[in-house]
């Protein structure tokens, strides 16, 4: 595991805020992220886009965050949408059934103009 992790909020807007990771989304980076995340839904950003398009790994622990990250988001009226998913988690939620619960885009350029299509959906 070599690629150094990056957390980066290029948008918040109203209720919408997009997190973009970049590296190895493991089990040392998972806490950040859910850390960061958790913050700008406080911040009053419950409706989150979590660009995946720079994660060059991410093990069960990512997955583990993304999961609690929507449950969070979920509590607070909000959603989390998933945009550019790499291969294998993009498997790692379909096995695990989450892909019917995480909506998802080829990009967030994509998820922002569905979510600003319509704001009342996941």
């Amino acid at each position: 595991m070599t690629d150094a992790f990056h957390i980066d909020v290029p948008l918040t807007d109203g209720t919408l805020a997009v997190i973009a990771l970049s590296g190895e989304f493991d089990i040392a980076a998972a806490p950040a992220v859910r850390a960061r995340a958790l913050e700008l839904i406080a911040d009053g950003h419950p409706d989150l886009i979590a660009d995946l398009s720079g994660v060059t790994f991410c093990d069960s622990s990512g997955l583990g965050a993304l999961i609690g990250i929507w449950r969070c988001a979920k509590d607070a009226d909000g959603s989390l949408t998933l945009a550019a998913i790499p291969d294998r988690l993009g498997r790692l939620l379909s096995v695990t059934g989450m892909d019917t619960f995480l909506p998802d885009h080829p990009s967030a350029e994509a998820a922002l103009a569905a979510r600003r299509g319509n704001r009342t959906t996941a």
